[in-house]
């Protein structure tokens, strides 16, 4: 199955290390003021969907859905439910994170909305990769990244542990109150593990 890339509207100010994550079959999705980065990252939507509040509709023989800019689900999420339902299942995000905080933090829950219907997805912004980090997706971070940080976003994440780190942690706690998962690093020469029994936990690797 291709893998689905939305694309918003927040800046993107390094194109080339943007396009260095895409594939020749990705099916691409543009939301709204996402269709600004078509030149920048040298793609055609497959899709088109927005309200057009903050971009014009381009008319482009292209499929695109026009969405009432009063509703519930923001372009971005009206998006990754219409690729779900299209029987998508592994996702990037760009041009989502950055910008408005409330849009960042929106877009940031939708890795937690894909994590919950078995999907697989990652945003990508200027300066760093977000996953979701669950009991059902560990993960890894190799000695590339210079730093990696674990943040709670949701509820009491359990049973946390990370090996091959700076700052190690065995079946540790973090809570959304508390984050002192920020900013640690990878042994030299090593690859970080990074485990947990109970909730979520969002995993940046900072590039």
């Amino acid at each position: 199955m291709r893998r689905c890339v939305i694309i918003g509207g927040a800046d993107i100010m390094d194109y080339d290390r943007i396009c260095g994550y895409l594939r020749p079959d990705d099916f691409y999705i543009c939301c709204d003021s996402g269709l600004k980065h078509r030149d920048g990252l040298g793609i055609t939507p497959d899709l088109i969907i927005g309200d057009f509040d903050s971009h014009e509709n381009p008319c482009l023989d292209i499929e695109t859905i026009v969405l009432p800019v009063i509703k519930d689900d923001t372009d971005s999420t009206y998006a990754v439910k219409a690729a779900l339902s299209r029987g998508f299942t592994d996702f990037l995000l760009i041009g989502a994170i950055g910008g408005r905080l409330d849009h960042t933090l929106g877009n940031v829950s939708l890795l937690l909305y894909l994590e919950a219907q078995g999907a697989t997805a990652m945003a990508l912004d200027d300066y760093s990769e977000l996953l979701i980090l669950s009991p059902s997706h560990p993960a890894q971070v190799e000695c590339r990244y210079p730093f990696f940080s674990l943040l709670n976003i949701s509820g009491t994440a359990k049973g946390v542990t990370i090996q091959n780190a700076k700052y190690p942690l065995e079946n540790a706690e973090i809570t959304c109150e508390y984050a002192y998962g920020v900013s640690n690093e990878v042994l030299p020469g090593k690859t970080a593990e990074l485990t947990m029994k109970e909730g979520y936990l969002l995993l940046i690797k900072v590039l």
